[in-house]
């Protein structure tokens, strides 16, 4: 138990400084690319899109990779090949004098972004089913603690000591948590425990065991509709707050307004995960989602920023269950040996949200205005809501067809 707990604390904080480097050149990205030339308003909007993007692009096509290797090599040699790729894709990242040296890097570094789930996939490996959302939701803590704090840091630290020493400094402490792995991650193997004797699926194999289970590939593509559906409304969340404001600090407030929602969901991942351990986590998914829905839709409508802030909040406890009840299912659903692969292909599915998203949100406030954006996500939640009730009734029903059978 010593062991377990050691390892949940180690990748909690080597998680909060990955999430948080791959957030913390938000606030100053643009003005980075201004150092490399003089260019147009234009042309640094399009690129700091495109370079803090491809990331999360390149992560989609190769997060199973990590998984799969992870499941075959061991999940902690993984950890410390990504864990150091990021770090020196960083490091690098203070030498640049271009936006395609920029932009490679930011690709790099989504090539090398298996380190949150394949610590998932570890920690999960070796926790007892009937407490892993709580364990789970306890190591999401330190994920979204890194996203919610990584801008933060990253425009302090730029702030103070400038862009060179800001990806420096966050390079060594991703370097320290990765030797952290190396001297303090003890980890249990499959075939120390269950499925030990099980032959690895091949990728096809597994591909077709998730499309052949209507529930898992439905909490997996959960997770794609809530990145997609809070990843829409970001990129216009500022101009929204200018629209209920007259003062003129928006861009404090409008920060304010996106942190809330990081907030809500850190506050809340834990106590989801504890009672997906005690109802079924397919039935908090199912509640998250009606909650998350109920409080987004509501935005389309403040009159100030206040209550903006408050549903903001409202919202980030909603969906503060997802991700640790999505981890804890898949623990339950899919064997050790396939489940750092299949953790990866959930990562995929919420990659591609966080591209789909703000692509998508664009188009629509563009197109509709930016209150269209909360309807059409609305949807999003309440749609995914009603497919999972459908999935949990008929898997209901089937369960009690078999249990008369067995009984005759």
């Amino acid at each position: 138990m010593k062991m377990e707990k050691r390892n949940l604390m180690i990748m909690w904080f080597a998680n909060f400084f990955v999430s948080a480097s791959a957030t913390m050149v938000l606030p100053f990205l643009s003005i980075y690319i201004e150092t490399f030339g003089s260019y147009s308003d234009a042309f640094v909007q399009r690129w700091s899109g495109f370079i803090f993007g491809i990331t999360f692009l390149v992560a989609f096509f190769v997060s199973p990779l990590w998984g799969r290797f992870g499941d075959k090599f061991g999940r902690k040699k993984i950890l410390i090949i990504t864990g150091f790729g990021i770090a020196l894709s960083i490091f690098l990242m203070s030498f640049v004098s271009s936006v395609w040296e920029l932009f490679f890097l930011r690709m790099l570094m989504g090539v090398v972004t298996g380190f949150i789930p394949t610590s998932m996939a570890l920690i999960s490996a070796q926790t007892d089913k009937k407490v892993a959302g709580k364990v789970l939701g306890t190591l999401q803590m330190g994920t979204v603690s890194g996203g919610l704090f990584g801008p933060l840091i990253g425009g302090a630290l730029a702030d103070s000591v400038g862009f060179t020493y800001t990806f420096v400094s966050t390079a060594s402490v991703i370097t320290l948590a990765t030797f952290l792995v190396i001297f303090g991650i003890k980890e249990v193997t499959a075939e120390s425990g269950e499925q030990a004797n099980e032959k690895k699926k091949s990728m096809a194999e597994v591909l077709l065991m998730i499309t052949r289970d209507p529930l898992l590939i439905t909490v997996m593509v959960i997770s794609l509709i809530v990145q997609t559906a809070n990843f829409s409304i970001q990129p216009q969340l500022a101009l929204y707050v200018g629209e209920l404001l007259t003062t003129e600090n928006v861009a404090f407030l409008a920060g304010l307004a996106f942190s809330a929602t990081g907030l809500g969901n850190l506050t809340a991942t834990r106590f989801w995960g504890t009672q997906g351990d005690r109802i079924g986590h397919e039935k908090i998914l199912l509640i998250c989602l009606l909650l998350a829905g109920t409080f987004f839709l509501p935005q389309a409508f403040v009159p100030a920023i206040i209550p903006l802030i408050i549903l903001r909040f409202l919202f980030g406890l909603a969906i503060g269950g997802i991700i640790p009840c999505v981890t804890a299912y898949i623990r339950q659903a899919v064997p050790v040996k396939e489940q750092g692969e299949v953790l990866g292909y959930n990562q995929s599915f919420r990659f591609l949200g966080n591209v789909l998203g703000p692509a998508v949100g664009g188009v629509i406030a563009g197109s509709f205005g930016i209150t269209a954006v909360f309807y059409v996500s609305s949807m999003l939640f309440f749609g995914a809501a009603i497919a999972l009730y459908i999935i949990l009734v008929k898997n209901r029903r089937v369960k009690k067809r078999k249990d008369l059978l067995l009984h005759h």
